[in-house]
């Protein structure tokens, strides 16, 4: 018996292997021109159509672009920080060095205002810079000394003058700090010196009023124990003397034994004892 063969049944597997392999060239060219993109956390995508920037910005997730037709450049959004070396002159014309640290970022619905202007370099073309000329334009309003003491306030001036420059160029400065200010040695050493000095003089200050107080204590003992002596002096009558030496006659006749010395001597008190009984 001859086999068979079924048209209908040829045609509906012809018909699904076409099927499979249509599936599999339709994959093939999806994945080859690959119109799907995904903004991660922290990025913008900037929409490129045949190399023109376009006015659409792509958040973070998964976005559609027209293959060929549409390119994604990805910009970072983040805060980053750039650490500065900056050389000035103080308003004495004092060289200084200075470190410096900016933290920024761009401002993310104006991404692709910063690539088509500024490109993916707008560090070393924009913020560097910007940094440089705001530390030299505030240290040229202060000596040298005030750069030191009053640091806080020209870190301020210096930040405001870099959040309003740079936000011309769509960069938000979030902070501004000195990390180091340096002077020529021979300022260094002349800062030391008056450092001494001060601190000698401030030294040699408090002893001399530490003398003076003891000084002043000294002369108000004296006076204390002179005005005593005055009022003891004053207080010393005939009557009180006259108190006294009775005083020491009594105790001296009850220490007496009764008996008359052997010997007398001009020494020898005589003690008028009915006078001083007040007989």
């Amino acid at each position: 018996m001859a086999n068979t063969i079924d048209p209908a049944g040829l045609n509906r597997s012809m018909g699904f292997i076409k099927w499979i392999i249509g599936a599999i060239v339709a994959f093939a060219v999806l994945s080859a021109l690959n119109p799907f993109v995904v903004v991660s956390a922290g990025e913008r995508g900037v929409v490129m159509r045949f190399g023109a920037v376009q006015d659409r910005v792509l958040d973070e997730g998964l976005h559609f672009r027209v293959p060929i037709m549409e390119r994604i450049v990805m910009m970072d959004v983040r805060v980053q920080k750039e650490q500065t070396e900056a050389a000035a002159a103080s308003k004495d014309l004092q060289d200084t060095h200075s470190t410096t640290a900016v933290n920024y970022h761009l401002v993310p619905d104006k991404a692709n205002w910063v690539f088509q202007n500024l490109g993916t370099s707008y560090k070393e073309r924009v913020v560097d810079p910007t940094v440089q000329e705001s530390v030299k334009a505030i240290t040229a309003k202060y000596t040298a000394v005030e750069l030191i003491t009053q640091r806080e306030k020209i870190r301020e001036e210096i930040r405001e003058m870099l959040k309003t420059r740079l936000a011309e160029y769509h960069i938000s400065v979030d902070d501004f700090s000195i990390v180091n200010f340096g002077f020529s040695q021979q300022f260094s050493q002349a800062i030391e010196a008056k450092q001494t000095a001060e601190q000698l003089a401030l030294k040699a200050q408090r002893d001399l009023e530490r003398i003076k107080i003891e000084a002043e204590q000294k002369i108000a003992n004296a006076k204390a124990e002179a005005e005593a002596l005055r009022l003891q002096k004053e207080a010393v009558t005939s009557e009180l003397i006259r108190l006294r030496q009775i005083e020491a006659q009594i105790k001296a006749i009850e220490k007496w034994d009764g008996r008359l010395p052997q010997i007398t001597t001009d020494a020898l008190p005589f003690i008028d004892v009915q006078r001083a009984l007040g007989k």
